[in-house]
């Protein structure tokens, strides 16, 4: 754990599951961008860009994070904002997008193994169950056998995703108390509007359906507010309450949790959309849930229970309470690169 927020589970669950909320209400929320005939790519750099221009105020208000943490920026908007979003548009381009999104969830599974194997720091059992788990359901809820079609190339895409994926968990709890979120992800949204501008080509987004109503769930919307709540809410809203999320749960205790967000993306397809779930797609997501709740128990109810659980685990092991353990090089630093698991 970084040396900042201290763990705390309530308010960690809670913003997990509005991150989940947020995050999952994105599919839904561009649907009416989508069957407009706007471009999938197209969608996802207005998304961004939108998301860069609500939170501008805040990078220039906090610019001068440019010069103490350049490379967390960087990373934060080439992988977790860029990465995820271009490496999964390309893997479903070449495998079935139930292939793509299952494997691109395979980055808290990849957290897991860079907390165990790269930081050498123990990983509770309950995460450990809770994302087996929920990679078990994702796979039910997704039906993944259906269509059943591989290419090594697009695999290999859908887990570049899934290690874009796990640096979201990974840097955002590498944030020091020093660092405002939403700076970092104001940033990121900067550096990802630029990097996903080169391959979406915005001077080719068709403007003209931003003025035009929308239907969602058979209430017409215009364009434009459809595009302000992606920004706002799906991306800017997401990403800051999923970072509060990982600081106060752990990145791979909050890894688990995350499954939700497809859990949210389904039900929220059902209930506004019309979208129809098997009996399969409901047993995945009872599994998923089960699996996000096993998972948020390795983290102790509140700070005092975690107080006496470091105490506890000093006097097994001779440490000092409360001391992190050292860390390597921050993504920050001058002499490290950005981390990708």
């Amino acid at each position: 754990m970084s040396a900042h927020t201290a763990r705390h589970r309530p308010s960690g669950l809670a913003f997990a599951l509005a991150s989940a909320l947020a995050f999952g209400g994105a599919g839904v929320f561009a649907r009416p961008l989508l069957d407009a005939g706007m471009d999938s790519l197209h969608v996802t750099w207005l998304r961004l860009a939108v998301a860069a221009l609500i939170l501008l105020p805040i990078a220039i208000r906090h610019r001068r994070i440019v010069r103490r943490r350049p490379l967390l920026l960087l990373a934060y908007g080439i992988f977790p904002m860029a990465g995820v979003q271009a490496l999964y548009f390309a893997a479903v381009a070449r495998i079935p997008v139930g292939i793509a999104l299952l494997l691109e969830f395979l980055g808290p599974v990849l957290v897991l193994l860079w907390v165990r194997v790269v930081r050498r720091h123990r990983v509770s059992p309950a995460a450990v169950a809770g994302v087996v788990l929920a990679v078990a359901g994702l796979g039910l809820l997704l039906e993944v056998w259906a269509g059943m079609r591989l290419d090594a190339i697009g695999v290999g895409l859908a887990l570049g995703a899934a290690a874009a994926q796990a640096t979201f968990f990974l840097l955002g709890d590498a944030m020091g108390e020093d660092t405002d979120p939403l700076a970092v992800i104001a940033f990121g949204a900067l550096v990802a509007t630029v990097l996903l501008g080169v391959l979406a080509r915005p001077w080719t987004l068709p403007w003209g359906l931003l003025a035009e109503p929308l239907p969602l769930g058979g209430v017409p919307l215009p364009g434009w507010g459809v595009a302000l709540w992606l920004g706002l809410v799906c991306t800017a809203l997401a990403y800051f309450v999923g970072v509060s999320a990982i600081r106060r749960l752990s990145p791979q205790v909050a890894g688990g949790v995350a499954y939700l967000e497809v859990v949210t993306a389904i039900v929220l397809a059902w209930v506004l959309l019309g979208e129809a779930l098997t009996p399969v797609q409901l047993l995945g997501a009872a599994v998923i849930v089960t699996g996000a709740f096993i998972a948020q128990t390795a983290v102790p109810a509140s700070p005092a229970a975690a107080s006496a659980a470091d105490e506890a685990a000093a006097g097994n092991t001779g440490r000092t309470p409360n001391r992190p353990e050292p860390r390597g090089p921050g993504p920050d630093q001058d002499h490290a690169a950005p981390e990708r698991s």
